[in-house]
């Protein structure tokens, strides 16, 4: 029987009591014409209930199994609701099996795991929202500390493309399928519209075309790796729009056109690594607005002009590789008394004189100044630096005696060969 019909209804006490049937032989005759006050009507109202409780003795027992009955309604409703918000929706279950279908791996069976209906599970690569259930990451390397490659001793390979199907996956975080040697085709212009991308890492393959114009959607983006592969055309000038890129890597590919100039709106940038491409124009010197930028390399390329001053000047510089490109002009001084450790500027057209400035604050795991058209004398501050550990200085028009002491005593002739008149050790004796 429903709770609500265990209800006792409350007598009109604006009327003339008529006593209840169940209560007559308890209330008193006076009480039948009585105007009855709050007090005595609580006092009514509970003689009412001691009577219903009476004529249905099993009135808390009927109570507790509808409490009972509800909570595990509750319960029920709470599991299956739980159930599918982690199980994996079907529309990014159809998007991984077309992505699936868009690969092929024939050593390992990478996508054996990619099996049933709920793909948040035991799915190899695969990661979900735990509060959505949506697919949130897509993990696949073909080099990696997996047993699956140690068992076998060798890195993966896997050949197809990437499916625009990715780009149905609107909650994914993080995409990273790298080092797999094989995969072809285009980056799917549509991965613009993932918007919240974080982690993109397509390193170590052979995919073609541009990076997509409107990469600069991507505003929650930190990582963007495209190393080693053959992409081809402009870094879009909507790059520089994603104000919480750290990590920039877009080495050895066919990488053409300029930096941009406001290249320096990437201000949470710390790496920014182009190596080995087709980049051509002149350094903008935004660069030295990002505050946190520690690596910069911009070698074996095709830049040119001088090399910004300001650069020197950066706070936590700590690589500067600009090494096989086109550059003229002098070495900046500020290069040279800056936190920089790590200088290489061999293989260009910088011509004039070794600025004559190192002092303590020089402190150079390495600094290659090789094949330039550098003249003069050797910088007699050079000995006042903190730390030199390896300087080339070969292939240039040097000329002079090579200072004695530190760091010229540790140093090997190759350091300073090919040069017009260098002397002394550990070159022949002046």
């Amino acid at each position: 029987m429903p709770i609500a019909q265990l209800q006792v209804a409350k007598p009109d006490i604006t009327q003339p009591l008529k006593p209840h049937r169940h209560t007559a032989s308890l209330l008193p005759s006076s009480l039948s014409t009585y105007q009855l006050s709050e007090t005595k009507t609580q006092t009514l109202d509970k003689h009412f209930l001691e009577i219903e409780k009476e004529k249905f003795p099993t009135f808390q027992k009927m109570e507790t199994a509808v409490r009972l009955h509800l909570t595990g309604v509750v319960v029920i409703l709470f599991a299956v609701t739980f159930a599918s918000v982690r199980a994996c929706p079907p529309s990014d279950l159809a998007a991984l099996l077309a992505i699936k279908a868009a690969l092929h791996e024939p050593h390992f069976g990478i996508f054996n795991s990619w099996t049933g209906t709920d793909c948040c599970h035991n799915w190899h690569g695969i990661s979900c929202d735990p509060e959505t259930g949506r697919v949130a990451d897509i993990n696949l390397r073909g080099e990696a500390e997996d047993p699956i490659y140690e068992k076998n001793h060798r890195t993966g390979y896997m050949t197809g493309t990437i499916s625009p199907a990715i780009c149905r996956l609107t909650r994914l975080s993080s995409l990273t399928i790298a080092d797999w040697k094989g995969i072809s085709g285009e980056i799917p212009k549509c991965i613009t519209t993932l918007p919240f991308l974080r982690i993109f890492d397509l390193i170590g393959n052979k995919i073609s075309g541009q990076i997509p114009a409107g990469i600069g959607r991507l505003h929650r983006l930190t990582v963007l790796n495209f190393a080693d592969n053959l992409i081809s055309g402009p870094i879009p000038t909507s790059l520089t729009n994603l104000s919480s890129l750290m990590h920039l890597d877009l080495r050895n590919n066919k990488i053409s056109g300029v930096l941009p100039r406001d290249f320096g709106r990437l201000g949470m940038l710390s790496r920014a690594l182009l190596s080995r491409n087709l980049i051509g124009g002149t350094i903008p010197s935004s660069i030295s607005q990002i505050y946190r930028l520690a690596d910069l390399d911009l070698s074996l390329n095709q830049i040119s002009g001088p090399i910004p001053p300001t650069i020197g000047k950066m706070a936590v510089l700590a690589t500067l590789n600009l090494d096989s490109n086109k550059i003229s002009g002098r070495i900046p001084p500020s290069l040279l008394v800056s936190g920089i450790s790590n200088l290489n500027l061999s293989k260009n057209f910088l011509d004039g004189i070794i600025p004559d400035v190192f002092g303590p604050r020089s402190y150079f795991t390495a600094i290659d100044l090789s094949f330039n058209n550098l003249r003069g004398n050797l910088p007699k501050s050079i000995i006042s630096a903190s730390y030199i550990g390896h300087l080339d200085l070969s292939h240039n028009h040097l000329c002079g005696r090579i200072p004695a002491g530190s760091p010229f005593d540790h140093l090997e002739a190759s350091s300073f060969t090919y040069n017009d008149c260098l002397c002394g050790k550990p070159l022949k004796v002046c």
